[in-house]
């Protein structure tokens, strides 16, 4: 059997290696920040009947444009936005590669303040963009000096800021995506995957008129709790979507996605019903982890960034013993722990404390 060494790869993705996070079957899987609360059953129940129905006709290709959808998607984002101004693809991750597809390539771009979402380089590497990565402040915070700074000196083709950042958690401010939108001539991407738990910042999405260069992420796979639909979309001028059309292979969103993201929609008070509950147990989850000595990074995410731990990986292999997956990140002293329901937030609580009691926390 061949290697991958033995296969004639593009020179700029050798050595490199996939994207990967540990999905061990475990009682409390905290490490990829997905909404950990069930789906209620009336709304299970509406989607289903949607699903139904729409395999009635799988024989024939889904809507090309999933206008239905986007028109959902606008509506749900508010802004007085068009479907002409919103994109969906299969997650966020597919967004974002478009946008490369587009307005990336050789000789072009990409540039990010680190440490931020590890997707970020490995889509450059895919659309053979340059990857430029610019460390974030000890505090992991980006202020609008720094990053105007950072952009004017290396002028990007494609800026992308995290708000709040994965994995720190650290919240954007409209001063500093404004700051950034005027200090260079490129695309600039706000990638608001976790933007309904944060309830400080106003969205990216109220500065989108007269700014025909940014464009705002979302995904449905985080506060939705509809990470295993995979449904990523985009509000932007609508020249922008029209670019993206451009590199979009034919009937990408499938019918049943479409339906299932369409209907979920239209429930999406109910979907977001447990965004409250998580804000309650990440705080928790931060005021416990605190009290015994760990350093936790602010968040406006649905997860912490917590500091102290004397070994990470030992720390993340003790709690594996105990059933609970956190996410090892390679920072150092620090571990990733997503924010779940009271029962999941107990048990993390618990098994720190006791572990914690054996090694300590470092200084």
């Amino acid at each position: 059997m061949a290697k991958l060494s033995d296969l004639p790869l593009r020179s700029n993705l050798v050595g490199k290696a996939p994207y990967g996070a540990p999905q061990d079957p475990v009682p409390v899987s905290l490490n990829v920040n997905e909404n950990t609360h069930p789906i209620s059953e009336e709304v299970l129940t509406d989607i289903v009947a949607s699903l139904a129905q729409a395999v009635r006709n799988v024989n024939r290709y889904p809507d090309r444009e999933a206008t239905e959808l986007r028109t959902e998607l606008a509506n749900y984002l508010g802004h007085s936005l068009s479907f002409e101004q919103v994109w969906a693809a299969n997650g966020s991750n597919e967004v974002l590669q478009q946008v490369l597809q587009a307005f990336g390539g050789p000789g072009r771009t990409l540039l990010s303040f680190t440490p931020t979402y590890s997707m970020y380089p490995l889509l450059a590497d895919g659309t053979d963009t340059g990857w430029v990565a610019v460390p974030r402040p000890a505090d992991y915070a980006l202020s609008p000096e720094f990053v105007a700074a950072a952009l004017a000196e290396h002028q990007p083709d494609i800026a992308i800021i995290c708000g709040p950042n994965n994995p720190t958690g650290t919240p954007l401010t409209r001063e500093t995506i404004l700051a950034a939108y005027d200090a260079f001539d490129g695309i600039l991407i706000v990638d608001e995957a976790y933007h309904e738990f944060d309830d400080d910042n106003s969205s990216a999405i109220e500065l989108l008129p007269g700014r025909h260069r940014l464009l705002v992420s979302r995904t449905m796979s985080k506060a939705f709790a509809f990470a295993g639909v995979r449904l990523g979309y985009l509000a932007a001028d609508s020249a922008v979507i029209d670019a993206l059309r451009l590199v979009r292979l034919p009937y990408h969103l499938s019918a049943l996605t479409q339906a299932a993201a369409t209907t979920a929609l239209r429930h999406s008070q109910a979907m977001l019903s447990t965004v409250d509950a998580i804000r309650a147990e990440r705080d928790r989850l931060a005021h416990e982890l605190t009290a015994m000595g760990y350093r936790v990074h602010d968040s406006g995410a649905n997860f912490l960034l917590v500091g102290g731990f004397v070994d990470p990986e030992a720390m993340f292999a003790a709690l594996f013993e105990r059933g609970i997956l956190v996410r090892n990140l390679g920072i150092d002293g620090h571990l990733r722990i997503t924010a779940g329901t009271p029962e999941e937030t107990g048990q993390v609580i618990e098994a720190i404390r006791e572990i914690t009691a054996g090694v300590g926390v470092a200084a």
